[in-house]
């Protein structure tokens, strides 16, 4: 069998020093590897479900059976439509196991932007559940798993599809500059790089959280580190946590680790620091990772490692990392490490020359984990993975649209993205795929969409939009973004103004863009009891806004998901009434929170 050999060198050609050897074979060799080992240990841990190795296994080749019976064999993408769930786990293993690729969906995203994903892969087969079910969303065959919707029990072994360490494993989808999302299509070799990683220490990843929903990243993490290496994956309820109840859930399941987000990091770290207890590792990346918050989590619980990684979907989530213990006094940064095994991390300047250590330049990753490229998007493909040229004829490496500096050590610092680029809440956003569904609205001429830091309310993204005659309503651009793109690239505020201020060379300004001003439109109501009062004044504060009326929405303001969590800590901690995101979404002023409340308490 071919060796995939490890070793990196952040400045000259590519190493070839031996370092870990890590043996490529097919995510389903590792997993029968498990189930030899321990076939009656528990693999999944659901509400009112448990699977061990053997359990898991069987259910997965019955749905094998059924998907190769319907045409799927290698390299034929099946979609998956699921909440997080047991079955989410088995039919994601079916896929492989019938020797396909699964294209994970959000529940969460517009359907039309799910139809456009599917028709992009011409997928020829869905797996859902009856929540997915009912998003309107259909293959030429779909098939509901789950309760009630039992498999046939066909007869004969399950499919074995060849051991081909290169064929897709999942393709799954990020923000694209030119209105449709990219899809990234990741081969199995690199998913079980990531799952061989020196860094993962077996008793930290006993029992790991599936908490990042499925069709993000990191769920590549959350599914194959724990069942590829005798782990158990702990599957909390559908829907939204709040932080007492993942608090609950951690101690409860007694989970050793997991991924949350630096933003969701920071909030938890400041309000809710206790619901790391007990948890043995926890990793955070995604976005500039405070400082402060990795001293209190630490200060909190001296024995946890908090891990902050960082990488790409295009290099197979994560690239580099960085362990962090108690004792731990917080700097100015918090560095995102070393290089994983195999992957090269190159800082260069606009010649592809690599930059003196200390100085920014432009971060690139090569080795390990690149991705094959955006699913049948070769301009896509032939801009973001260009040719190595410290590496040999024909590698590739991925430029990540980050800036960055090396230490004289070796360890990255990320200061900053280069061009549009934007994090928000942890995703990934190309302004131009709001741009251009805005300018789909008949009113809309031109409209330019960039990120704004607002403090304690985090980034926010911000519409400036040229239209032809009167100024269009805000809540008619946000329902028309509404049907097409996923809520984290909403913008907070519509800026209607006359013109796009250009640079010389005809390109959007987008530093000569007015700075907005986020308001609910709506006449200030004062407030008057005592709970009316320290709502509103709890909005102020968490928004970074001067005052908040009683009939003001915390989402016209500016607020989002993460400072909705933040929100909703401190009403917990002064009422003991514990809100999750989606109440909030549908009750967003002081006026409705108070009036729940007070139902709450009576009840």
């Amino acid at each position: 069998m071919t060796e995939y050999r490890c070793g990196t060198n952040s400045r000259g050609r590519e190493s070839d020093s031996p370092a870990e050897l890590v043996r490529p074979g097919s995510i389903q060799e590792g997993f029968a590897a498990q189930l030899a080992r321990s076939p009656d240990a528990p693999a999944v841990s659901a509400p009112h479900t448990c699977l061990t190795y053997r359990q898991l296994d069987e259910r997965a080749g019955r749905l094998a059976r059924l998907l190769a019976d319907s045409g799927v064999g290698p390299e034929t993408p099946v979609a998956v439509l699921m909440e997080r769930s047991a079955d989410l786990v088995v039919a994601t293993l079916a896929v492989l196991k019938s020797g396909g690729y699964y294209v994970p969906l959000h529940l969460a995203h517009p359907p039309e932007r799910l139809r456009r994903i599917m028709a992009h892969h011409g997928s020829p087969l869905l797996l859902t559940d009856e929540a997915g079910s009912r998003r309107g969303v259909r293959a030429s065959r779909t098939v509901v798993v789950g309760p009630g919707h039992e498999l046939p029990d066909r007869s004969g072994p399950p499919p074995q599809p060849p051991a081909d360490p290169d064929q897709l494993a999942y393709v799954i989808h990020t923000s694209g500059s030119t209105g449709e999302p990219k899809g990234v299509a990741v081969a199995q070799r690199d998913v079980l790089a990531l799952v061989h990683d020196s860094c993962w220490e077996a008793s930290h990843h006993e029992r790991v959280l599936m908490l990042a929903p499925y069709a993000f990243n990191v769920s590549t993490y959350e599914l194959w580190v724990p069942l590829l290496r005798g782990g158990q994956i702990v599957v909390p309820p559908p829907g939204d946590l709040t932080a007492g109840a993942l608090r609950d859930l951690i101690a409860r399941e007694r989970v050793t680790g997991l991924h949350v987000t630096a933003g969701l990091f920071r909030v938890l770290a400041e309000e809710s620091p206790e619901v790391f207890a007990g948890v043995r590792q926890v990793l955070t990346g995604g976005d500039t990772i405070a400082p402060g918050a990795v001293q209190t989590v630490l200060d909190a619980h001296p024995g946890l490692v908090v891990r902050a990684m960082y990488g790409a979907t295009e290099a197979t989530v994560f690239s580099t990392h960085s362990a962090m213990t108690a004792p731990y006094r917080a700097g100015t940064t918090v560095s995102v490490g070393r290089p994983m095994d195999g992957v090269r991390l190159h800082v260069l300047d606009s010649r592809l020359r690599p930059v003196p250590a200390g100085e920014v330049g432009d971060v690139y990753l090569s080795g390990r984990g690149l991705a094959r490229g955006y699913a049948g998007r070769p301009g896509p493909t032939a801009e973001r993975f260009v040719a190595n040229p410290f590496g040999p004829p024909g590698a590739r490496m991925y430029r990540t649209g980050d800036l960055g500096r090396l230490s004289p050590e070796g360890t990255l610092d990320v200061v900053g993205r280069a061009g549009d680029l934007v994090k928000i809440a942890g995703y990934r956003v190309e302004p131009g795929e709001v741009e251009a569904v805005l300018a789909g609205h008949p009113s809309v001429r031109h409209a330019a969409v960039t990120a704004r830091d607002a403090g304690p309310a985090g980034t926010r993204l911000v519409a400036y939009v040229v239209t032809d005659g009167p100024s269009v309503d805000s809540g008619a651009l946000r329902a028309h973004l509404l049907g097409a793109v996923p809520d984290f690239m909403i913008p907070s505020a519509f800026v209607p103004v006359p013109g796009l201020p250009l640079t010389p060379n005809g390109k959007v300004d987008r530093r000569a863009l007015p700075e907005p001003e986020f308001a609910s439109g709506r006449a200030y109501r004062p407030p008057s009891t005592d709970t009316e009062k320290e709502l509103c004044a709890l909005f102020a504060d968490v928004l970074g806004v001067e005052r908040v009326g009683l009939d003001d929405s915390f989402f016209d303001l500016g607020g989002q998901s993460l400072s909705a969590m933040r929100l909703i800590s401190r009403i917990r901690g002064r009422h003991g009434v514990d809100l999750t995101v989606g109440e909030f979404f549908d009750m967003p002023t002081p006026a409705e929170l108070d009036r729940l409340l007070a139902g709450r308490k009576e009840g």
